[in-house]
């Protein structure tokens, strides 16, 4: 199964048999409180340096998230799809809860984008749905209803048959359904993360679909997140996740991702890893 992305110039494959796509998170305020002021006051400038640090640290992707308080999230998620196309050929994933902000982001982008994300509530499905059939995007989606978000990997699963059903019902192709594990945060409970591989697992067992998660979900709440990460997501390639949305501006993450790539076989002959190793060497003084 590849899902494939494209901006206007670029594209890029998701899928078990190719190497691991690293989705910058950056691009999103939360929690960043200055970054919330800044686009409040219209000021795009930090989504530049953004940007710039995520392709310098590998992404291969990027996630454009404008959701701050008391913004117009919609026109600021115009001028950030336009400025990121300008900057990089990446393709992007736009990031909303809100409807009206996914459609504005979808009319600026030019390719075919990423949606981030739709869960498996009915009204939630058919207010997401028929956007990205109708600008042929690929999306995201959760295994939570408007119950609960189960923590039981096969009332997951149970909901990835949903979420599976919706997708067809509305025409859009499995290859471009990319499902999302749950990635529950191992402070609040040390099992969690146990049941997230599980849900991978099944998922990849019982329908071949493409995967992702918020990585940094993980560790949150923990310290030397990274070192978690880096853990982590091999554990995780290794089941069947095939695209993270994560931190490319750490090293340490990406090394891992790629180190799981030359050990699963995703970098024929360790060529992307022989390359990353020379750049480092001739970076360094």
């Amino acid at each position: 199964m590849h899902t494939v992305l494209r901006s206007a110039s670029k594209e890029v494959v998701i899928g078990g048999d190719q190497p691991f796509c690293i989705i910058g998170e950056r691009i999103n305020p939360t929690g960043r409180k200055i970054f919330q002021e800044q686009l409040r006051r219209g000021d795009l400038s930090r989504v530049e340096i953004d940007i710039s640090e995520q392709v310098a640290g590998g992404a291969m992707a990027l996630d454009v998230n404008m959701g701050a308080p008391l913004a117009d999230e919609a026109e600021l998620m115009v001028r950030a799809v336009e400025l990121a196309q300008s900057r990089t050929d990446l393709p992007l994933c736009i990031d909303s809860s809100v409807v009206e902000a996914l459609e504005a982001g979808l009319s600026a982008y030019e390719g075919k984008a990423l949606v981030n994300s739709v869960t498996a509530e009915d009204e939630r499905l058919d207010a997401v749905l028929p956007l990205v059939r109708r600008h042929g995007a690929a999306v995201i989606m959760l295994p939570n209803d408007e119950e609960e978000i189960p923590e039981a990997p096969r009332r997951r699963l149970e909901l990835v048959g949903r979420l599976v059903a919706a997708a067809e019902r509305y025409g859009i192709g499995l290859e471009d359904v990319v499902i999302d594990p749950l990635a529950m945060p191992i402070g609040a409970d040390t099992s969690l993360v146990d049941k997230t591989l599980e849900t991978i697992h099944l998922v990849k067992e019982r329908f071949g679909l493409n995967m992702t998660l918020g990585a940094s979900n993980v560790s949150f709440g923990m310290p030397d997140r990274h070192a978690i990460g880096s853990a982590f997501l091999p554990m995780a390639m290794t089941l069947g996740l095939t695209s993270a949305i994560m931190d490319a501006r750490s090293a340490d993450l990406v090394q891992a991702v790629k180190a799981a790539d030359l050990l699963l076989d995703h970098d024929p002959w360790g060529a992307n890893w022989i390359a990353a190793h020379r750049a480092r060497t001739a970076a360094t003084p």
